[in-house]
């Protein structure tokens, strides 16, 4: 059947283009604009009433002492360098909360002080015209706030109580007693809010802000950045930050070099005793016996008893140290502390050790102080290290000892042979050879401990920071949040999304007809032609003179059947729909209309017996009609009524309605009627009950020669296309075609899925409907509806 078509009558089953769906979308323009309106509203309090946030960010540089080391004395490299260090560990420790407590404490960041708004507060840090002093705090770890209103510039009271204090005079709270001074000559407002939180609290709260990160991959730079309420603050708290972390790195460095200092500061108080006794022994031996010089020939034993002892001294210096060092490694309050340096003793695998044993102790520590607990990991691996390096200097102290041992056994021999060498002297001088040479053995001994803490006092004088503040913070007074563009583009984007969505979601739910589209997606059948919406009151709409646009359809309709109906001389067209209040009626009095108008003979059967409105809808009178002549009460000749003031048009009334009308249908005068006005007419019009409800179109469809299917859009539901498509492939229904009706004009563009029926062109009158209530209000947006 659609070969019978032309391809401009034959719509193509396509989706709608983005034009129709922008289209469709614009007849809602107002709504659109009425939802960003609001939304930009909304956008313009939230900002208005949210606290901005600020940032601040500063750069630190970890400096790698392993690779800036430039030659020299390794002794002196060795004083004044550090080691390796591991980025993520220092970024662990900076975020940490002991070094942000010390921030806390050195920028007196307790209290927090807020200037009440109406709709926000004000962050007044470093601006305040006061600050509180505590007196008295009744518990340090409760957080508790104060509200403050100043009744002038000298007096206030506190959280509504109706006491007054003066500034400088103590009050007091439940929570402790405090003082208010006045910082600066700034005027007050009229309400504060102070609050008050521990060291450690506070603490969290600025660490769960701050954000530590390297700045690139396998550099040694890395930024700190905090966000706040304020911008002096965000700044003041990163650089203390950084201030304090270099603080901090350089008292971890000089641990070991303190505990080594107070190891040597013991031995020499107990040695400088000893030296001082042995000393006040040898005046009063030389006062006692007047002993002012030894014999010459006592000096050559003298020397090389001296020897002797100072090596012998020597090796009992290193048992010493190695005791001590023992003993220190097996206290268990030492477990986590650094080892003392070996103090001179040249045994290169035990300083190897130790110094591995002092690093490891160090990272562990790092990674304690950077809330790492001791459950993960990296602790307990580096505390299984810890004990693998004890146990190896242990045994590497014990093997030393045994070493020394033997080679003390060896020195007090030599030492047994000079002694018996001098015991051939006479007895006094040999006891003041004696007593000097103990106390040149203490004094060596003394000599060696200040040389090594001088060495420590240096390196601890000469400690300096691994790191270097890159860039320092500084204020920026552009917050971060809220970011004015971005909740702007959100607020106008949700303007815009609201409705379409609304709208798609309407459309899914819609199972209506609302375009050509749905029509065409659900049915082959062809779509003969659309009738606007009319807004006129007359049924009647083609006329002699009318230029409407809905006129112009129906003479396209006119047109568009000549395809189907062109070898047929005098055509019966049906006219039926799914069910009523489509538009029958109304599309078979226009289509007679336009029949007549084209100079044929056309007559509009009134065959829908059970609710007839052709006459009604044409203002006529009622008159005997089909009834009357099946029950053979009037003739043929009787029944056209021709239409006032309407040439070629005439009207076969319905009459009466009968109690049995598919009965009625079925009788065989039917076919004589059907001779009768092919004979006396050129066009003959059924309009027929709704198929979808009985069935008398079907009953009526074998006179017909095609047949215009009546689908109205707003009205008629999606599921009974199928009803439609299933009479067209059956052929229950001849040649069939459908006829949209009450196509809408939108704003803006044309009907749903449809083309512009071209309104403003000249070529049609205009018809101008009643204003809607969108339209009352954007008057100016009416793009689809002219005045007249």
């Amino acid at each position: 059947m659609d070969d019978q078509l032309p391809p401009a009558i034959k719509s193509e089953v396509a989706g709608p283009s983005i034009k129709d769906i922008f289209f469709k979308y614009l007849r809602f323009l107002p709504l659109f604009i009425i939802s960003v309106a609001l939304s930009l509203l909304v956008a313009y309090l939230y900002l208005r009433y949210t606290t901005e946030i600020y940032s601040s960010t500063g750069a630190l540089v970890i400096k790698d002492e392993k690779n800036s080391k430039q030659g020299g004395d390794p002794k002196f490299n060795e004083l004044f360098s550090g080691g390796v260090k591991n980025i993520q560990s220092e970024i662990e420790y900076i975020r940490s909360r002991p070094l942000m407590e010390r921030v806390v404490k050195s920028l007196n960041l307790n209290f927090a002080y807020e200037a009440k708004g109406r709709f926000k507060n004000l962050n007044l840090y470093d601006i305040s015209p006061f600050h509180i002093e505590a007196v008295r705090l009744n518990d340090s770890i409760m957080p508790f706030a104060l509200n403050i209103k100043f009744e002038n510039e000298k007096t206030f009271s506190i959280n509504n109580e109706k006491g007054l204090y003066a500034l400088g005079q103590n009050f007091s709270t439940p929570h402790g007693i405090f003082r208010l001074v006045r910082n600066q000559q700034s005027t007050f407002s009229d309400e504060y809010n102070v609050t008050w939180q521990s060291t450690t609290s506070r603490a969290i709260n600025l660490t769960n802000d701050l954000l530590v990160a390297p700045k690139t991959q396998g550099t040694g730079i890395i930024t700190i950045l905090l966000e706040s309420t304020s911008p002096i603050l965000a700044a003041d708290v990163v650089n203390k930050l950084m201030e304090e972390y270099q603080v901090a790195t350089i008292e971890d460095k000089n641990i070991t070099t303190r505990q080594t200092i107070d190891f040597i500061d013991g031995r020499l108080r107990i040695v400088s005793r000893e030296l001082d006794s042995i000393t006040n022994n040898l005046l009063a031996y030389q006062k006692l016996n007047k002993l002012i010089n030894p014999e010459a020939q006592s000096a050559e034993y003298l020397a090389k008893l001296s020897e002797t002892d100072k090596l012998l001294n020597d090796q009992k210096i290193q048992i010493d140290i190695a005791q001590n060092i023992g003993a220190y490694l097996g206290s268990q309050g030492n477990a986590f502390n650094v080892v003392p340096s070996s103090l001179g003793i040249q045994d290169a695998t035990l300083n190897t050790l130790i110094a591995g044993y002092n690093v490891t102790q160090l990272e562990r520590k790092a990674l304690i102080d950077g809330n790492v607990p001791r459950g993960n990991i990296a602790v307990q691996q580096k505390e299984d290290l810890l004990e693998k390096l004890r146990r190896s200097i242990l045994e590497n102290l014990r093997n030393l000892r045994s070493a020394y041992g033997s080679s003390i056994n060896q020195l007090r021999q030599q030492n047994s042979y000079v002694q018996d060498q001098i015991r051939t002297l006479p007895e006094k001088q040999q006891n003041f050879i004696e007593i000097q040479r103990q106390q040149q053995g203490k004094q060596e001994m003394y000599n060696f401990l200040m040389a090594r803490r001088e060495e420590s006092a240096i390196s601890l004088a000469a400690t300096i920071s691994d790191t270097k503040v890159l860039e320092k913070a500084a204020p920026e007074y552009a917050p971060v949040k809220p970011k004015r563009r971005s909740v702007q583009l959100i607020a106008f984007a949700i303007g815009l999304l609201l409705p379409a969505l609304v709208i798609f979601i309407l459309e899914v739910l819609n199972d209506k007809v609302t375009s050509k589209q749905d029509v065409e997606r659900l049915t082959s059948a062809t779509i003969l032609g659309e009738v606007g919406h009319s807004f006129a009151n007359n049924t009647l709409i083609v006329t002699t003179n009318s230029r409407s646009v809905v006129a112009e359809q129906f003479r396209i309709i006119r047109s568009n059947l000549q395809y189907i109906v062109h070898n047929i001389k005098k055509p019966v067209i049906l006219v039926t729909s799914t069910f009523s209040g489509e538009g029958k009626s109304f599309i078979s009095t226009n289509v007679g209309s336009v029949m007549a108008l084209a100079g044929k003979r056309t007559i509009i059967l009134e065959f829908d017996i059970r609710k007839p409105k052709i006459l009604t809808q044409l203002g006529m009178t009622k008159k005997p009609g089909l009834t009357n002549y099946l029950l053979g009460k009037v003739t043929l000749q009787d029944l056209p009524v021709p239409v006032p003031e309407q040439e070629n048009l005439f009207v076969l009334p319905c009459g009466p309605v009968p109690p049995n009308p598919a009965e009625m249908l079925l009788d065989e005068k039917l076919a004589d009627l059907f001779v009768y006005l092919r004979q006396n007419f050129d066009v003959i019009i059924m309009d027929t009950a709704p198929a979808g409800m009985v069935s008398d179109a079907i009953t009526l469809s074998k006179y017909a020669d095609c047949t215009l299917y009546i689908v109205r859009q707003g009205f008629t539901y999606k599921k009974q296309i199928g009803q439609i498509d299933s009479f067209y492939h059956d052929g229950k229904l001849p040649k069939l075609s459908i006829v949209l009706n009450d196509v809408k004009i939108q704003s803006g563009y044309g009907y749903y899925g449809g083309k512009s029926y071209g309104y403003g062109s000249g070529y049609f009158e205009e018809e101008n409907p009643a204003p809607t209530f969108m339209e009352q209000w954007f008057g100016w947006l009416r793009l689809g509806r002219k005045k007249k």
